[in-house]
């Protein structure tokens, strides 16, 4: 029995430092489907600026029960800057990001999204060092594995855009129309699908690095989470409505749009922004981003399979790139989290002890007081060693 405790109590501290990695590759899936669902659900005429705000109206109505009933005791006050950041995080990231992104997928492919996004960890990294959230020191190794890897990350994800080679037919025969579809999608937007890719990673960044600033000031990430996603809906229908006058398109059955629309706002959304929140708090925003890259590799697997996308020979390579580099910056992260735990411990370590003397000054005498007991000019423990008297 005591072995057994012994070896639970071994494993959870284990578990705590590979929880953080955990949540971020499931994520990282979670997303993947999104890619794949959102490109079905747009090829099937769902409006985007619609699609954002049923994703959250679904979000707010899943997190928000669960932020009433597990928060009521820890949720701070809601004072009136932290509603203005919430309202801004909500545009950013909700109403802007997601709609820049929504016309960037539809005007290229699935694989082709995935693969811009990962410029997300340079953009929060070049940001997060501007706002202090990242140190980087070039005379430790830890800090150059960090800036090593965002390059790497980013060549990478340059090589995939840049170099197509010859196509790999993973599965053979299949979706060659649909293929060529997106082919002719893809040539006919090819400036305007990167660029609005490009602005919508931009936001995404910033999204992150002031989420980072508000769980300082709002320490419940239930709650922000619901709140973010209730004012996304508010905004993104103020949007919708000035964009779009025709009424039917806010028309939605039970097909590909419902399901794109509950599906991102549960995974993608609700529980993405509270599972961020929570590893943002741990290991900074730049930690979050780094795994983007994993979801290219997932999407384009899911693409090849359900879309019937071709992969070329600079997707595989710059696949085997991006993992490298986002290796070293997972690396530096962690050597930066010790360091941290270290310093901390050093610190503590460092404390000056308390003693329980305290020390009266009265007009012609020190009066010594020492575990209860009066020093008046004399010793009366054997902790003192020698009398104070001071006469006029």
């Amino acid at each position: 029995m005591g072995d057994q405790t012994k070896c639970s109590l071994a494993f959870c501290p284990s578990f705590d430092k590979v929880k953080p990695y955990l949540a971020m590759v499931s994520l990282q899936f979670g997303f993947a489907g999104l890619y794949i669902i959102t490109m079905v659900s747009l090829k099937h005429g769902m409006n985007h600026y619609i699609l954002a705000v049923y994703r959250h109206v679904a979000a707010t109505l899943v997190i928000a029960p669960f932020a009433l009933v597990l928060e009521r005791k820890i949720r701070p006050k809601l004072t009136l800057p932290i509603f203005l950041r919430i309202m801004l995080l909500a545009f950013i990231e909700p109403v802007l990001d997601q709609n820049l992104y929504y016309v960037g997928l539809k005007y290229t492919s699935a694989t082709f999204a995935s693969a811009t996004v990962n410029v997300l960890p340079a953009i929060t990294f070049i940001l997060a060092i501007i706002f202090r959230l990242e140190t980087v020191n070039v005379k430790k190794i830890h800090s150059l594995a960090k800036i090593i890897g965002t390059v790497i990350t980013v060549s990478g994800a340059m090589l995939m855009t840049l170099y197509k080679g010859p196509i790999i037919d993973f599965v053979k025969g299949g979706g060659a129309s649909q293929h060529h579809e997106t082919s002719e999608s893809s040539g006919t937007h090819s400036v305007t699908g990167p660029l609005m890719l490009l602005a919508s990673c931009c936001g995404w960044a910033s999204f992150f690095i002031l989420q980072s600033f508000t769980l300082k000031k709002y320490p419940a990430e239930l709650s922000l989470s619901a709140l973010i996603c209730f004012m996304g809906a508010v905004e993104g229908t103020i949007v919708s409505l000035i964009m779009e006058r025709d009424m039917s398109v806010w028309k939605i059955g039970f097909d590909s749009k419902l399901l794109a629309a509950t599906y991102s706002g549960v995974v993608c959304s609700g529980i993405a922004y509270y599972v961020q929140g929570i590893v943002i708090k741990e290991r900074g925003p730049v930690f979050v981003t780094s795994f983007s890259p994993l979801c290219m590799i997932i999407t384009a697997a899911l693409g090849v399979v359900i879309l019937a996308e071709q992969v070329h020979l600079g997707s595989i390579l710059g696949a085997i790139v991006i993992v490298f580099g986002l290796y070293t910056v997972v690396w530096g992260k962690s050597k930066d989290s010790a360091t941290d735990h270290l310093s901390s411990e050093k610190a503590a370590n460092q404390e000056l002890p308390i003693t329980n003397k305290s020390i009266d000054f009265d007009h012609d005498h020190i009066h010594i007081h020492d575990d209860n007991k009066l020093i008046n000019g004399q010793m009366k423990t054997p902790e003192a060693k020698t009398s104070l008297t001071q006469g006029t």
